[in-house]
């Protein structure tokens, strides 16, 4: 009898790997998609950075300013002097704005001695130190601080050596690895240097994260003292009018 000998079929392997030219192409895609998102990745990342600093510095302003009505921080000694508003010699609300000519920029290594430090712990609390960021090593911030006042309309209280109808206070908040001994940049009247939350890069160094103003007032200020401030024209012997 004869046998037929049976057919073997083979089938093909489902663990066969790629070629060399597959696993190139594969890469070559890859690394191309990594390519095209990667600037994203980073654009994110430095606003994300940039705008917790930024948030951290206003945080920061704003203890600051608690801390001078309170008393906990010692008030600036430095003041800018406007003139009284009249109808004759008017003023403007940018007179209290602030400016680098009204309030020059930290120049030299010896500005330091001026500027408040701003610390946090490990618990993320802020601290403000007063003036003289030279032997601090733990600053987060450095503040810069001025008192602006409205010249002979503000008596100072004999006792507290401060303006009686309490005066405005001009804040900048630098960043700690600023070079004074490089050029600091502030807002002028032509142009805004503070630091934006969006941004590609971590951000500039040398310009400030905040700038603003505030009042601080007192049990004797007026209304016409504000005015006077503000530059509203008004007499500041009256509480009744501001013209």
């Amino acid at each position: 009898m004869i046998k037929r000998k049976q057919q073997q079929v083979s089938y093909l392997s489902g663990e066969a790997g790629f070629t060399i030219i597959e696993s190139l192409v594969a890469i070559l895609i890859v690394a191309i998609l990594l390519a095209a998102i990667a600037p994203t990745i980073v654009i994110a990342t430095a606003t994300r950075v940039q705008s917790k600093r930024v948030e951290q510095a206003t945080q920061a302003a704003r203890s600051f300013i608690d801390g001078v009505k309170s008393g906990a921080v010692t008030t600036p000694a430095t003041t800018i002097t406007l003139t009284q508003s009249a109808a004759a010699t008017p003023r403007s609300l940018g007179d209290n704005l602030l400016t680098t000519t009204n309030m020059p920029v930290p120049a030299t290594s010896t500005s330091l001695t001026s500027l408040y430090c701003v610390t946090k712990d490990t618990n993320n609390n802020i601290t403000i130190a007063n003036p003289d960021c030279t032997s601090n090593t733990n600053k987060i911030f450095y503040i810069q601080a001025v008192k602006i006042v409205v010249t002979g309309s503000n008596p100072t209280d004999t006792t507290t050596g401060l303006p009686k109808d309490g005066y405005r206070l001009g804040i900048r908040v630098y960043r700690s690895d600023i070079d004074i001994n490089k050029t600091v940049y502030a807002s002028d009247s032509n142009n805004r240097k503070t630091q934006s939350t969006f941004t590609g890069t971590l951000g500039n160094s040398q310009s400030p994260l905040v700038e603003m103003t505030t009042e601080i007032g007192s049990r004797n200020t007026s209304f016409n003292a504000l005015c006077q401030r503000l530059a509203i024209t008004g007499s500041t012997t009256s509480n009744t009018t501001c013209n």
